[in-house]
């Protein structure tokens, strides 16, 4: 999980309630403090939140919109084919597609929206 908001910490604390192992980054280092109290798998930087992950990756983003951006220009070089981004955010569902085209000449990555989920679209963008 990148993004430990509310959302994106309260997820985390889910997911490892029902026994899935997490990794967690955030620029607040405090937040990953805090869930690494509870369990989760703390990341000080992206390269090192990729390397902590089991492959096939799965990238869950928790983040603003305003940022989505700038981190996957920092996180997709990381990323390997076959590796899953899910931008879990509010992002508009345009900027989503444009993301996945550009996710996919470097890493073949699976990219998916919150929106298309909370909407209850089960497309995948597979790039």
């Amino acid at each position: 999980m990148v993004g430990l908001g509310r959302m994106g910490a309260n997820l985390v604390r889910r997911l490892m309630r029902d026994g899935h192992r997490c990794v967690a980054f955030d620029m607040n280092a405090e937040a990953v403090k805090s869930l690494e109290a509870e369990g989760a798998t703390g990341a000080t930087s992206l390269a090192d939140f990729v390397e902590e992950l089991e492959k096939p990756r799965t990238v869950w983003l928790m983040l603003p919109a305003a940022v989505v951006d700038s981190t996957l220009d920092q996180l997709v070089p990381l990323l390997e084919p076959g590796d899953t981004v899910i931008d879990g955010g509010n992002s508009y569902y345009r900027d989503d597609i444009t993301r996945a085209r550009t996710c996919s000449p470097r890493t073949s990555t699976t990219w998916t929206s919150g929106q298309a989920a909370a909407c209850g679209d089960s497309s995948v963008v597979t790039v």
